[in-house]
């Protein structure tokens, strides 16, 4: 099993808890690693952009003196999922952020990272990049990730089509690194699965919503309970990219989840900054993100 170093002997089960927009944070992170799995979040839900170190401390001491305390437990590592694309304009600043705290997981969406892939190694962390085909799997591959997250379909938020019968098997014919699966995987049975079809980890986030230490409203924690597979509605109105959606949610929202509109490409909304073209960017030797970390040093 291609497991990092950070994740021998460290996890109780192979489990990583995905970011979850808005829904993850320290508490919830925190929980997680102490469960002896990997906790993460989107380094976008730390508001305003100096949080994001003030979080990285709280779970780094929390982490630390619950270690001390209990030797003889398993704590996970913790990571931050970059949001990669040309709209979020806190991505240097925040990836600074995470070079300093040495950060010993970043997650990776969209863009295949290079220079994020960079940043990491230069302190020894590694980057696992999520992908819904085997185009995608590639491309991230050439740029240097540790690992890659095979977001298939049943995934909760941004998920692909594929069947992980298929996307996995194709994506270990060619790729040695570590190999993550996600798409409702919510118990024992479904990681247990993900394992037999060849994955390291087994990648699950819709089930940590509805959790004491999630930052989500209970009527949606309830809602996830209540509610099964043939409530989930898959559309790329909310962010311009195909995603599944809990449909009572969206008619919470005054929307019909039956008659949704496909959005326009051109103009998508995004987490990391209101409206944004469809175009993903592209990152040159020239560009501030390089400039600014040229060798991705620790100071």
């Amino acid at each position: 099993m291609p497991l990092p170093a950070s994740l021998v002997n460290t996890l109780e089960l192979p489990v990583v808890g995905s970011p979850l927009f808005i829904v993850s944070g320290p508490e919830l992170v925190i929980a997680q690693c102490k469960a002896g799995i990997v906790g993460s979040f989107p380094a976008l839900n730390a508001r305003p952009v100096a949080k994001l170190g003030e979080w990285l401390s709280r779970i780094e001491n929390e982490l630390g003196q619950y270690k001390a305390l209990h030797p003889e437990e398993k704590v996970a590592p913790y990571a931050v999922n970059q949001i990669c694309h040309a709209s979020n304009d806190r991505l240097m600043k925040d990836m600074e952020t995470c070079v300093k705290h040495q950060v010993p997981i970043i997650i990776t969406s969209l863009r295949p990272p290079q220079e994020i892939v960079e940043a990491a190694h230069s302190y020894g962390g590694v980057v696992f990049h999520d992908v819904i085909n085997v185009k995608h799997a590639r491309k991230a591959a050439e740029q240097g990730v540790d690992g890659l997250i095979l977001v298939c379909a049943g995934a909760g938020g941004h998920a692909g089509t594929l069947s992980p019968f298929a996307l996995v098997r194709e994506v270990k014919q060619w790729f040695k690194g570590t190999i993550l699966l996600s798409g409702a995987i919510s118990d024992g049975w479904s990681v247990a699965a993900a394992l037999a079809l060849g994955a390291d980890l087994a990648y699950i986030g819709t089930r940590f919503i509805a959790t004491a230490e999630a930052n989500a409203d209970q009527a949606y924690k309830s809602a996830l309970i209540d509610h099964a597979a043939h409530d989930i509605v898959y559309s790329n109105l909310f962010t311009g990219v195909h995603g599944n959606y809990l449909g009572p949610s969206i008619v919470a929202a005054g929307l019909d989840p039956d008659n949704l509109p496909v959005a326009d490409k051109a103009v998508t909304p995004n987490p990391g900054r209101g409206a944004t073209s469809g175009a993903r960017a592209r990152v040159s030797a020239k560009s501030p993100m390089r400039r600014r970390f040229p060798n991705w040093s620790i100071a």
